[in-house]
């Protein structure tokens, strides 16, 4: 594929339109331990919330600009050894972008996530960092220097 052709958007062909939201659906056991963290204490706005039969609940987060990246092995191990020094990520990573990721480390390490890796320049010049987190999920907290 030439660089002109990877930056194409490839209509939908009913609609005329791009995909318009990328949404990540999480389980999570403890629903409220979760709920808290990633809105409360992350920051994320709470779009909507629904409740079912059954004690059935979801939380509809806005995490801003939702992207897709599709990795090779080869790149997960390099993302992995540049943010932690080792090959830990899961099939699955999410990343949020946010204003000081020191900061935000701290702050959630306080609220019950374990930091994995501590905050480190990358050579794409950016601040991230790497947390287990609520819901069975590994995050990169990332800081754009620019």
């Amino acid at each position: 594929m030439s660089a002109d052709q990877s930056n194409q958007q490839v209509p939908d062909q009913n609609t005329g339109a791009p995909v318009r939201q990328l949404r990540l659906v999480v389980e999570a056991d403890d629903y409220e331990q979760a709920v808290t963290f990633y809105r409360d204490v992350l920051g994320l706005p709470e779009q909507a919330a629904f409740q079912g039969a059954g004690d059935a609940r979801v939380a509809i987060l806005d995490a801003g600009c939702a992207t897709l990246e599709i990795a090779n092995p080869a790149q997960k191990r390099m993302i992995d050894e540049v943010e932690v020094g080792r090959q830990v990520a899961p099939h699955l990573r999410v990343a949020f972008e946010v204003d000081d990721t020191t900061a935000r480390t701290s702050t959630l390490q306080q609220a019950g996530a374990e930091v994995i890796a501590a905050p480190v320049r990358t050579p794409w010049n950016s601040l991230n960092a790497r947390l287990h987190a609520p819901a069975g999920l590994q995050i990169t907290l990332f800081q754009e220097l620019g």
